[in-house]
């Protein structure tokens, strides 16, 4: 367990690609930068973009689909490890559907391409079972959510969660870009398809629920801990 993070650091309940996964190497690539060494990668060439700008927010976050969005603790961290280890020892690993590369409102990602239940209880019981750790999201940050356009039951989530796409207006996705003009989509996808290859599609089975940090606001997202599933199946 690294150590206890400053009172400005936040915390995220993400899944992401085992380490051991293809998926892990080349996101982390095309990303330009892996959140379990933190070390920076070299990014593809695409001809015609700038790919280190269009990745950059991605970039930060590191390679994931996020489940809790990230919070500032109201607990100690031996609290919210306990909490998270809690609910991963009770939730049983179960199957992904196969990734593939797809436009999610202007952005690239990576989506499921079958519905997954299992992934979505699990974001569920993440953003619920762990909102006791969370402390009261800024104003400012609340403020900064709202200039999107919310709806009222994003608007009910923002309020009560700290963040407006949880529960049923939950997606799974992995950024792997900015938001797209249709030029830079037209360059962008095809190349992003070719590069990740087979490895979205690839068989992968969730066995872990993946605790990302950031130990202060426009740091890296770096993987603190990778917690086992523990449910029976």
């Amino acid at each position: 367990m690294i150590g206890a993070p400053a009172p400005e650091a936040r915390l995220a309940l993400y899944w992401a690609p085992a380490y051991d996964d293809p998926l892990h190497r080349l996101g982390s690539t095309w990303l330009g930068r892996d959140a379990e060494t933190g070390a920076p990668q070299r990014q593809p060439e695409v001809a015609g973009v700038d790919l280190a700008e269009l990745t950059a927010d991605p970039r930060g976050y590191g390679l994931h689909a996020t489940l809790k969005p990230p919070f500032r603790l109201a607990v100690s961290w031996v609290e919210a490890i306990r909490a998270a280890e809690a609910l991963a020892d009770r939730t049983a690993p179960f199957d992904l559907p196969p990734l593939a590369v797809q436009d999610l409102d202007g952005f690239l990602a990576l989506r499921e391409t079958a519905p997954c239940p299992a992934m979505h209880a699990l974001a569920d019981a993440c953003v619920e079972t762990l909102d006791g750790c969370r402390a009261p999201a800024p104003e400012a940050e609340l403020a900064r959510r709202r200039r999107h356009g919310l709806t009222p039951r994003q608007e009910a989530l923002l309020t009560r969660f700290g963040y407006p796409h949880v529960l049923e207006e939950w997606r799974f996705h992995v950024t792997l870009t900015r938001r797209l003009s249709a030029a830079e989509k037209a360059v962008v996808l095809p190349a992003v398809v070719d590069f990740l290859g087979e490895a979205p599609a690839m068989p992968r089975r969730v066995t872990e629920l993946v605790l990302f940090t950031q130990a202060k606001a426009g740091a890296p997202f770096l993987i603190a801990e990778r917690l086992p599933l523990g449910g029976a199946g």
